[in-house]
């Protein structure tokens, strides 16, 4: 099988009228390297895969799922049909520019670089709705996880083949990926890139996805540093937990011993419960997690189905 130099993996979701720029844009840029487009269809419900298959040529692979996953999984899709030495990634909207990705691939081969991320340098999205929350997202997010990127939601990146296919990506991890890449070792670098505003479709996101986010992060930052040592969190947090027990018992047992009732206080029974549910909804999420990832890796299982996958000739 050819493996060429770099496959340029793109997500697509309902994005019919930017399927021929897209294609136009990607096969202009990349003219003068070897390389694969993989197109994902996260299940689109307009005419996204027929625009393809119209206009694919010999370098394009359309992966086509059989509903839609997600971003996240998408990716993962695209990143295994990839046969490239460098894995770069991109969104379907054209707010990236594919002229970029031969500069990016030129500085990761150069100066031996396992990932070369996009940063949005003058962004053409709404302040309020877009950029206000990225920012506060962005600091969050640089200063828990201490990898240091300033644009976590730019999709534009340039990988290592094998940095990119030992991600692990599940869920809606795709903005950690950075923070993912760290943790298998990866060295990484950040570089201005163009962005241009959406012409053609809507913004498949917004501040609904917020929590998610806030969700997603409290994940990462188990599996960055208590993945392989967990009882130094669940055995610290179960030894407080302890200790608090023993103190308020021991305080009711001298309470009880001066002549006071203190059966069923409702205080200290609505702490009680909300203690022991905080504890126990986190832990369950995070076991959880560990066993969807066992579940999928030990079996070698993927979290999608492909209903078909076109080469353009």
């Amino acid at each position: 099988m050819h493996t060429p130099q770099i496959s340029v993996v793109v997500t697509m979701f309902n994005e019919e009228k930017n399927v021929e720029p897209l294609l136009k844009e990607v096969h202009e840029a990349l003219s003068q390297l070897d390389y694969e487009l993989v197109l994902v269809d996260d299940g689109s419900t307009d005419n996204t895969v027929r625009e393809i298959k119209r206009l694919a040529n010999s370098k394009t692979k359309l992966v086509i799922f059989n509903k839609n996953y997600g971003q996240t999984t998408a990716l993962a899709a695209g990143i295994h049909h990839a046969v490239g030495m460098y894995i770069a990634t991109m969104d379907g909207d054209l707010q990236n520019d594919p002229s970029d990705i031969p500069m990016m691939l030129n500085l990761a081969i150069t100066e031996n670089w396992d990932v070369v991320a996009g940063r949005r340098a003058n962004r053409k999205d709404g302040f309020v709705l877009r950029k206000l929350p990225s920012k506060i997202a962005n600091y969050v997010i640089r200063h828990t996880t201490k990898v240091y990127l300033n644009d976590y939601g730019c999709s534009l990146r340039v990988y290592k083949a094998q940095i990119a296919q030992n991600l692990g990506l599940y869920g809606e991890l795709h903005r950690f990926i950075p923070v993912l890449a760290k943790q298998e070792g990866a060295t990484m670098t950040e570089i201005d890139v163009k962005h241009h505003p959406r012409i053609h479709g809507d913004s498949k996101y917004g501040l609904s996805r917020t929590f998610k986010v806030m969700a997603d992060l409290i994940l990462m930052l188990f599996f960055q540093k208590y993945f392989q040592r967990p009882i130094h969190i669940f055995g610290t947090l179960g030894l407080f937990s302890f200790a608090a027990g023993v103190v308020i018992n021991i305080y009711l047992l001298i309470d009880k011993l001066l002549g006071a009732d203190i059966w069923g206080r409702p205080l200290l029974l609505l702490g009680f419960i909300f203690l022991m549910a905080g504890i126990q909804l986190v832990t369950t999420g995070i076991v959880a997690e560990i066993i969807v990832r066992t579940y999928f890796e030990s079996q070698d299982k993927k979290t999608y189905k492909v209903k078909e996958v076109f080469t353009g000739e």
